[in-house]
């Protein structure tokens, strides 16, 4: 009877009587094995010096010949100044994009004027939709040394222009800038769904208890956003390596003066595929970018795991 019964429990079992269920994922399963685990035999790329002639499998097998390029130096070596770069970047872009979505996202929510508040979150939705093309455009008008706005300004004042395409360090501030302005609308909506969700009778039993607004954003509102704060911190972690390679190239593009402030890892990637047709050494790096995010990843969630269970990812 217990076999029977284990039987039954077993994936067949659950199989037929979940058909339609199955039959429902199914596309995901197939879109999931084709684009990210059928692409993975890749990898192997990372470990020949490969040629187009002998294909992936024909080609000479070098071991971690690649990893020795990208890692010789030491201290100097160029895998850790594309690192330190990915890394501070998208620190800059998660910790001040969430600080600044959720401080308007508050702003917003204690607004009474129900147009302004609408007008407001359609304007800073916006550019969300904007591609990065069009961005690059905006931000070259701008800095250009001969037509740019800001140089204009500074020659109508009386000022000498700058040469901003000369000046790696300030081009921190500006990609930094440029995606913050993109992406604030929407995290701004991510946050604000979250204090809607919020019971109002909890509100309405801290206005009786005589708590003003700012009480109220820091005893209600902001404890009841920390774990959509917590769960989206874990999922950007995940790509703390995986840097925004649209935003980079198309405001920097291949502008060898800005490279020591403004190449990462995936525009290091692109230039190697693109120009020096090296697949393995390309391939080598962005096995480097990927598991390092892992790493990452599973060492952030245990640690939120440790301090509190239900903000986990896992």
């Amino acid at each position: 009877m217990k076999a029977k019964a284990k039987k039954k429990d077993g994936f067949l079992h659950e199989l037929s009587k979940n058909k339609t269920l199955f039959l429902m994922i199914l596309p995901v399963l197939v879109y999931f094995f084709v684009f990210s685990y059928l692409p993975m035999v890749g990898v192997y790329y990372a470990f020949t010096n490969f040629n187009f002639k002998d294909g992936l499998f024909g080609s000479p097998f070098v071991g971690l010949k690649n990893f020795e390029f990208l890692f010789r130096g030491g201290k100097d070596a160029i895998i850790w100044s594309l690192t330190k770069n990915t890394v501070l970047y998208n620190l800059a872009f998660i910790l001040i994009g969430n600080v600044l979505q959720i401080l308007v996202a508050i702003i917003l929510s204690e607004l009474t004027s129900k147009i302004f508040k609408k007008v407001s979150q359609s304007i800073m939705f916006l550019p969300y939709f904007i591609s990065y093309v069009i961005i690059g455009v905006f931000i070259y008008n701008i800095f250009n040394y001969e037509v740019g706005l800001a140089n204009g300004m500074l020659k109508s004042l009386g000022k000498t222009p700058v040469d901003f395409y000369g000046k790696p360090e300030v081009w921190k501030y500006i990609i930094v800038s440029a995606n913050l302005w993109k992406n604030l609308g929407y995290g701004v909506v991510i946050y604000l769904a979250a204090i809607t969700s919020i019971d109002k009778s909890v509100y309405e039993a801290a206005d009786i208890d005589g708590a003003n607004i700012w009480k109220r954003i820091r005893y209600i509102t902001l404890p009841l956003l920390k774990p959509t704060f917590v769960l989206l911190l874990l999922f950007s972690l995940g790509g703390i390596l995986k840097g925004q390679f649209d935003l980079f190239y198309q405001i920097v593009g291949r502008n060898g003066n800005l490279y020591a402030a403004t190449d990462i890892i995936d525009t290091y990637v692109y230039r190697t595929l693109t120009i020096n047709f090296d697949v393995g050494l390309g391939t080598a790096a962005g096995l480097y970018q990927s598991f390092f995010g892992m790493m990452i990843v599973l060492t952030v969630n245990f640690i939120v795991k440790k301090i509190d269970p239900d903000y986990a990812l896992f």
